[in-house]
């Protein structure tokens, strides 16, 4: 049974939250490409997400216990949000936690006119869930010979950076 709430992190419990998104997206590139020994989402850009300007962060929390953890950035002139970061942790998935939360995501920010995420290429996973589930629609397909102009600061060796898809969400009023 469900029983989920978002709790906005405290400053204690940010390596918790880092050390569970770095597990949750390692693992979607494991079973992608099989074994690694890096980061697939560096710390430090998890921090520039907890810091960046009109940063919300909440732990996701079904009966007491930490379930995931996500990133949003309210923007309150436009109206204009980005899902920064969002995770499920690994042995909570298919359970509808992710679902919920986006719901309740919504549902705190009625004002949002459109939201907008990320996500790598590989990652089905994340792909069915925002386009199917969430109602997401893909807008643009980032890769080499078409880079994202407003994260030029991104490491393109990194795999998981070097091709990925924009989604937006316009929300109905």
């Amino acid at each position: 049974m469900l029983n989920i709430s978002l709790v906005e992190i405290k400053e204690s419990e940010k390596e918790e939250f880092i050390t569970n998104i770095q597990a949750a997206f390692k693992k979607a590139f494991v079973d992608e490409f099989g074994q690694t020994d890096g980061e697939i989402i560096p710390r430090e850009d998890v921090i520039k997400s907890f810091d960046a300007e009109g940063a919300v962060t909440y732990n996701i929390i079904n009966e007491g216990e930490v379930v995931g953890g996500i990133v949003v950035n309210i923007n309150e002139k436009t109206d204009r949000n980005e899902l920064s970061l969002f995770f499920v942790n690994n042995d909570c998935h298919s359970k509808g936690i992710g679902y919920a939360t986006w719901q309740m995501i919504e549902s705190l920010y009625p004002k949002t006119k459109v939201w907008e995420t990320f996500t790598p290429y590989f990652d089905k996973r994340n792909i069915h869930f925002y386009v199917n589930k969430c109602g997401f629609h893909i807008v643009e397909f980032y890769n080499p010979h078409h880079l994202d102009k407003n994260h030029s600061e991104v490491d393109l060796s990194n795999p998981v950076n070097e091709y990925h898809f924009r989604f937006e969400k316009v929300m109905v009023e």
